[in-house]
């Protein structure tokens, strides 16, 4: 297949990734993206998703979406936001929920951000409230006394996964708002593993239980 222009100014590890220009007739379908079409498509997006707008790949995943939704306290600017919130993308959680400074850091999550609905609240308090509006169980992660192991939970179906910021953990308030603290099993020299990997050990757990 020849290299457009546009192609030939990628770099190339760049230009390998996805698909190029769409050949032959175009389809008739609202879903596709005409720039996408004419250009070629190198997002990170399953085949599934080839060559459709952004607007229509969210209403997609929409009805297809899970019903945990994953919050994360964000008092310290966490660089781990970005993670968290590109594993929520690929587990297709239902929200996502920045609490406290309403600016994150977006650069981790490859702008996967744009296939979620993401909602800040300003507090634990303001979470929660919202949480119990929708029928939804406030779960938090983190390795605490009297937390449960998460390999022997039984997760909520309809529940709000909460993470706290790399170090310190959830903060005082939120444990509080928590009506159940898991912990995830560990066995080497750290006190705690890195909050991105953390929830998506602990999304991963939901899916195991409720998706497959």
């Amino acid at each position: 297949m020849d290299v457009t222009p546009a192609e030939a100014a990628l770099p190339v590890e760049v230009a390998s990734v996805g698909v190029g220009p769409w050949e032959g007739p175009w389809p008739d379908d609202p879903r596709y993206d005409p720039e996408l079409l004419e250009l070629g498509d190198r997002r990170n997006v399953v085949d599934e998703f080839r060559y459709w707008s952004v607007e229509a790949i969210v209403a997609e995943l929409d009805t297809r979406r899970h019903s945990f939704h994953v919050a994360i306290e964000n008092w310290a600017h966490d660089l781990n936001i970005g993670s968290v919130v590109r594993t929520a993308n690929a587990f297709n959680a239902a929200g996502v929920h920045i609490v406290g400074r309403r600016r994150w850091n977006r650069r981790g999550a490859m702008v996967t951000d744009r296939y979620l609905h993401v909602q800040h609240h300003e507090d634990a308090a303001a979470l929660t409230g919202w949480a119990a509006g929708q029928g939804l169980t406030v779960i938090g992660i983190d390795n605490v006394p009297g937390s449960v192991a998460l390999e022997t939970a039984q997760l909520p179906r309809d529940c709000v996964l909460v993470f706290g910021q790399e170090g310190p953990g959830l903060s005082e308030a939120t444990l509080q708002a928590c009506e159940q603290v898991l912990s995830i099993a560990q066995f080497g020299s750290t006190r705690s593993i890195n909050a991105g990997a953390a929830a998506a050990i602990a999304m991963h757990a939901w899916i195991r239980q409720h998706a497959v």
